[in-house]
């Protein structure tokens, strides 16, 4: 059905911002806002933009909120701009293995904090049309993990297995000690033995050498 090819085209294009959509950035430092698409059956006169805090599709010329536009000829053609805000630089690429179209927001402030979308439009594919967002979060400083708790953690369980260690190397001490004590024991024992039964033989050969009294 037309309707279903329609649909199924619509759905060869995507557009990703990577396994995870939030990103920080320290106070007058530079970020990168990644982004890279997908097309199953290639792209003609693709065109591309980056807005912040919308995902309409602006005209030109471009709103404030509009910070990147750029269009693709072919795959073998990088990006050209159309318009860029100035502090926006575009660091993508779709020559090579990915499509990528990611751009860098220099010299980052508090009020660049929202949500930034990078919207794709493929001509080739009946103009179908595709977005994804991320989040960019400015801080004054950037906060260091706190490990006291992990290395209380791992310092703990080091010290039961050392304790661990130390109870079977002890528990194999002891029963060697309880092992020679007993060998020792037994050894006594064998020749206290023999002694006795020497002894017990000896006294009977003699009774046995001794002539009958005489009637």
């Amino acid at each position: 059905l037309p309707g279903l090819h329609i649909f199924a085209i619509t759905l060869a294009l995507e557009v990703s911002v990577g396994k995870t959509n939030t990103v920080m950035a320290l106070n007058n430092s530079n970020v990168l806002l990644p982004c890279v698409f997908t097309t199953c059956i290639g792209f003609q006169d693709l065109v591309f933009s980056w807005y912040f805090n919308t995902t309409e599709l602006l005209i030109l010329p471009p709103l404030p909120l509009q910070i990147y536009q750029g269009k693709i000829k072919n795959k073998a053609t990088e990006p050209t701009p159309i318009w860029h805000n100035p502090r926006v630089e575009f660091v993508g690429s779709t020559t090579k293995k990915d499509n990528n179209i990611s751009i860098v927001l220099n010299g980052v402030e508090f009020s660049d904090a929202g949500k930034y979308t990078c919207h794709v439009k493929n001509p080739k594919e009946r103009n179908a049309q595709h977005n994804a967002t991320i989040f960019l979060t400015v801080v004054h400083k950037m906060v260091e993990t706190d490990n006291t708790v992990t290395l209380i953690i791992v310092g703990v369980v080091g010290g039961l297995i050392g304790l661990l260690i130390l109870f079977m190397l002890i528990k194999r001490v002891v029963l060697f000690i309880i092992k020679k004590t007993q060998d020792g024991k037994k050894e006594c024992l064998v020749s206290s033995s023999g002694n006795d039964n020497t002894e017990n033989g000896l006294a009977g050969s003699k009774a046995e050498q001794k002539a009958p009294p005489k009637a």
